[in-house]
């Protein structure tokens, strides 16, 4: 007879709208065990599984911490409690989190500051009935301005926040295997029931075999970034979903690497919350992010095969968006294809039409090479150093907007954007280099074919200075580079033919080239002034560097505006992300770029 083995759940830590599945092991008439679904309307041998889901309403009702989900809040920063766009963020389960947390949180007030005038709070925070003061201060910016007073203690709960004594309650939310939370669950334990059931009678057979969650706490929302523009206008504007500033004729690109799901393993980040890392809660947070910056091309890295499939590419046909998709090449590789991440780029269907798709894969580039010039003796040692599964992906776009109302010489506008993930050992220089200068190569003879504006988006893997970035925004490399004495196969020889022809510079040294807007010292801040980089764009517990970015062509482009880059001094030092709301160990890169005049080229 059908019977139940186990039950468990990938992630015991319920968010609101994120899926839960539990594993479900069952035992068949036959013997053998299964994780298959035995649904009442395909019953085996007569039964079938019933489930459940119930909401544990218990004498009280908690709420969470907003940087420690996982912890019941202690202390509320009033400021924060006064404002109903902040009011999830101002928990904290202790005063010692508010203080790590202070200089992420700060940026929060001077953001309200700003849009609602200069208001002050002579009380900052406020204690629960068990606290033993109240930790006062201003928005002077700095924590070494705020005190423990002994005031006495002060209520801590909204006053739609009750605590009743008296037992559990039960209430049944779901009769699926699969639950979604909702808001009404939050602070609240979920309960799961599985149990075999007669086909005939619906009776139930045995006991049922549950689970307990923990409570259910809301899915975490990164604060918007705002698009700060470059070229001397004075307004910001916000990207949200009710929409941004966008100037006519320009049009924005997203590069962002979503770090797949098979990378994110708790063996590689042991010292971030499973929650945070399980695919469930990471998947509909990226797609909220990724919605919401409204990008008209949208590059992404570390797209698994079957992600891209089922979940990127129809959420984002929702909302407009034209998909194409590279899988890496499977040599190196090993497991199920499906899980093999590659690049994906995607675009508006009312701001651009589909020409042409190259794909590179740098496998057969490095099959090519090989037999050119490697000895016969030297090829398998060649290829097992070259042959990485690194791809990119090149389309080619007809824009269905223009700066110009009529375009004097009749030619269609064109836009190339290339996306790519380079190779991540960094003891590999030269493969790095390589790749990179294959790829502008194959961009050379794009771009030879036809007057055309180029972009290359994407995760290069390496940093600010280094021979790949040198040769991107430089078009050469200085022999005497030190990433080039890493060549132990010559494929970098001779030094003089690392050059392309390329006018690229990188989109993010708009916030540091003279000449740009005014009012952007805080965004200069977060640049690195001798590389004119991004201080970081990846961010783990061992690294906080810059490996992402976004080139153009100077003589076709211009870039109008950026999406502002996060501050290092509020990143989270105990995560494999950059705070708790962000979905990856990576940030979005956002630029809005205009075409110029052909009669400028």
């Amino acid at each position: 007879m059908l019977s139940v083995i186990r039950v468990h759940l990938p992630s015991e830590i319920p968010i609101v709208g994120c899926e839960l599945t539990p594993y479900v092991l069952v035992r068949r008439p036959d013997k053998s065990a299964a994780t298959d679904d035995v649904p009442e309307s395909a019953p085996l041998d007569g039964y079938f599984l019933r489930y459940r889901w119930y909401r544990v309403q218990s004498d009280k009702k908690v709420t969470i911490c907003s940087v420690h989900p996982t912890q019941q809040a202690t202390l509320q920063c009033v400021f924060c409690s006064k404002r109903k766009a902040l009011v999830s963020k101002s928990y904290h389960c202790s005063p010692k989190c508010f203080v790590d947390a202070w200089q992420h949180h700060k940026t929060l007030h001077e953001r309200a500051a700003a849009e609602n005038g200069n208001e002050e709070d002579d009380q900052l925070v406020r204690f629960n009935s068990t606290g033993s003061g109240v930790l006062s201060g201003t928005l002077s910016g700095s924590m070494s301005n705020l005190n423990l007073a002994s005031n006495g203690p002060t209520p801590f709960y909204p006053s739609s926040i009750t605590q009743k004594n008296g037992g559990e309650t039960l209430v049944e939310v779901g009769s699926c295997k699969t639950y979604t939370p909702t808001a009404d669950d939050i602070g609240y334990v979920l309960k799961f029931e599985c149990v075999v059931a007669n086909a005939e009678s619906k009776q139930v057979v045995g006991h049922p075999s549950t689970i307990l969650t923990s409570r259910v706490i809301p899915a975490p929302s990164p604060s918007p970034r705002k698009l700060i523009p470059v070229n001397g206008a004075d307004v910001m504007g916000h990207l949200d979903q009710d929409g941004r500033i966008q100037s006519a004729g320009s049009f924005t690109v997203l590069s962002y690497n979503i770090l797949s799901d098979t990378s994110a393993s708790s063996d590689l980040y042991s010292y971030c919350p499973p929650w945070a890392l399980s695919w469930s809660y990471r998947r509909h947070n990226l797609l909220r992010e990724i919605v919401g910056y409204r990008a008209d091309v949208v590059c992404l890295q570390e797209v698994q095969s079957d992600h891209f499939h089922e979940i990127f590419a129809p959420e984002l046909d929702k909302h407009g968006y034209q998909a194409l998709y590279k899988r890496k090449t499977n040599e190196v590789l090993s497991g199920s294809t499906s899980a093999i991440d590659g690049c994906a780029t995607f675009f508006r269907r009312d701001r651009f039409s589909h020409v042409k798709k190259y794909d590179v894969e740098f496998n057969k580039a490095a099959q090519s090479l090989t037999e050119a010039i490697i000895p016969p003796t030297q090829k398998r040692t060649a290829l097992n150093r070259l042959v990485k599964d690194n791809i990119a992906l090149i389309v080619v776009l007809e824009a269905k907007f223009g700066n110009q109302p009529v375009d004097s010489s009749g030619k269609r506008q064109l836009i190339c954007v290339a996306n790519t993930h380079v190779n991540v050992q960094q003891e590999l220089k030269d493969v790095k280099l390589w790749q990179v200068h294959t790829l502008l190569k194959g961009l050379e003879k794009i771009a030879a074919s036809a007057d055309i504006p180029i972009l290359v988006c994407g995760d290069f893997n390496t940093l600010p200075g280094s021979a790949p970035h040198t040769l991107l925004v430089m078009g050469k490399v200085d022999p005497l580079h030190p990433d080039l004495l890493v060549d132990p196969l010559g494929i970098l020889r001779p030094q003089t033919k690392l050059t392309h022809q390329l006018p690229l510079v990188s989109a993010y040294s708009s916030f540091v080239r003279p000449g740009t807007g005014l009012g952007l010292e805080q965004h200069r801040r977060r640049m690195d002034l001798n590389t004119n980089e991004p201080l970081f764009t990846n961010c783990t517990r061992d690294f906080i560097g810059t490996h992402d970015y976004i080139f153009y062509t100077a003589d076709t482009l211009m870039v109008e505006s950026l999406l502002e880059l996060l501050d290092e001094d509020g990143l989270r030092k105990d995560t494999a992300l950059p705070s708790p709301e962000w979905s990856s160990n990576h940030i979005a890169l956002l630029a809005e770029f205009r075409c110029m005049p052909r009669t400028r080229r």
